[in-house]
Order: C-alpha cells, then sequence, then structure tokens
C-alpha cells in the first residue's frame, strides 16, 4: 500500500482479513477477498462462495462499494476496527476457550465442540447501553453482516452497505436455554424466540465484565464501546449484493 497498490487480495479466513482490513485504515486501495481458513463468513456474506476457482471468477465481475466498518475501543488499549461483528458474553467465551489444535484438524467442529461444552456454566450477564436504553443479556452480537458461522444467519437485516449494526441480544444465564437459542438460530428463527432482542443503531456500549471478541478473533473483555467509522474501507463486491 505504502508503493502505491490500489488492489489488496486476501486468500484466508476472517482472522487474516480482520488484519489485512487494520492495515488498510485510511488507504485508497480496494480490498477483494478469495475464500480460505477455517471459515470465511465475508466469502459467504458476499456470495462468492467457498470454491477459489469460482471466487476468482466472481470476483473479476465484482464492482468496488465504499463501506462503514466497526471500531471496538477498550479501555488502555489501542483501537481496532473489523468488517463483519462484534460479540460479548457466551459466543466470545467459545472463541477464547477454542482449542488450537483441534480447530486446525477439524475446522469448524472444534468451535461447535468449545461451544457444547459451555452447555455445563451458567451464563455470565453484561449490560449493553445502545440509544439510551440499557440491556441485560449473556450473549450480544453487534453484526454488519447476516452471515454467522459460514453457514448460519443470525442478524438477518444486517448488510455490509448499511452505516448501522444489527445488534442481537439474548437474554437468560441458563445454558441450555442457548442450545435452544442455537438450535433456532439453525432454522433461522432466533429472532422470533422470547428473550432476544433487535436493535439498530450506529454505537454500542458493553459494561461489565465479559469476553469481546471481533471477526472470530478474541481480543479482551468489556467494559468497550463499539462505533460505526463511516465510509471506512472500499471493498470489492458483486452487483447483486444488498
Amino acid at each position: 500500500m505504502r508503493e502505491g497498490a490500489d488492489l489488496i487480495l486476501v486468500l484466508g479466513g476472517d482472522g487474516t482479513i480482520n488484519e489485512v482490513v487494520n492495515g488498510m485504515i485510511g488507504s485508497e486501495a480496494h480490498l477483494g477477498v478469495l475464500p480460505g481458513g477455517t471459515a470465511n463468513v465475508l466469502a459467504s456474506e458476499l456470495g462468492l462462495g467457498s470454491s477459489l476457482e469460482r471466487a476468482i471468477d466472481r470476483l473479476a465481475r465484482c464492482t468496488p462499494k465504499q463501506i462503514s466498518i466497526g471500531r471496538l475501543c477498550q479501555p488502555d488499549k489501542p483501537a481496532r476496527h473489523f468488517l463483519m461483528m462484534a460479540g460479548a458474553g457466551f459466543d466470545a467465551q467459545v472463541v477464547c476457550d477454542l482449542n488450537p489444535c483441534l480447530k486446525a484438524k477439524t475446522g469448524k467442529l472444534a468451535y461447535w465442540v468449545a461451544g457444547f461444552s459451555q452447555i455445563v456454566k451458567r451464563v455470565g450477564q453484561l449490560e449493553t447501553r445502545i440509544n439510551g436504553d440499557t440491556y441485560r443479556s449473556g450473549f450480544t452480537l453487534a453484526a454488519r453482516v447476516r452471515n454467522y458461522g459460514g453457514d448460519l444467519e443470525l442478524a438477518r437485516g444486517a448488510s455490509l452497505l448499511n452505516d448501522e449494526f444489527e445488534t442481537v441480544m439474548f437474554e437468560g444465564s441458563n445454558p441450555l436455554r442457548y442450545a435452544f437459542y442455537m438450535m433456532a438460530v439453525a432454522v433461522k428463527q432466533v429472532q422470533k424466540m422470547p428473550g432476544v432482542r433487535t436493535v439498530r443503531s450506529t454505537r454500542v456500549e458493553l459494561a461489565g465484565d465479559a469476553p469481546i471478541h471481533i471477526d472470530g478473533e478474541y481480543v479482551g473483555r468489556s467494559p468497550a464501546t463499539i462505533e460505526i467509522v463511516p465510509d471506512a474501507l472500499t471493498i470489492l463486491v458483486p452487483e447483486s449484493y444488498g
């Protein structure tokens, strides 16, 4: 980028993409994404698929779009940017407890193993403040994409082309309740369940002491503030994406 590159192609998973995005802030270079890694939520979100050859063909027909991205601010830490999501509570604990060796051997299965290991533990609680209101939850997800985990949908109204987060919050401390939540995610009915709230905003404040991840990478614990950074990145997207 310092040498004047106008296009950065990333072949990797969501964590790799996140590292590249943080290096591109302030650059005029365009970002192109190719599927790789354990999961590639962004490639799935954009409809590029999991086949590298097919994604290359589709990417050649994409157009540049300037989009907003998320920024996570934590006390005494440098701000971190993210493209897709910031999660706090239950799913961040799953990321924190993930076995890296199992992930390398089994891919997505390692996330399910870490997730089911939470079912025997009480779910810690945090406070989420949005638009002047305070919500208590065990899992808060500030999303910029519909896709969750590569093949599920959680924030069904989110889009990279919107200048806001769709924040989904899950109430309760009983771990079995989260098993039912995840089953509802699998059949695309989770936002109809009691105890699930969805709010749109450009800023989310997390209070209390809960683990946090951005784009699937553990980054520490709350308190933290999540905010929209308008028109921060240009990315190649299919004409059909909306």
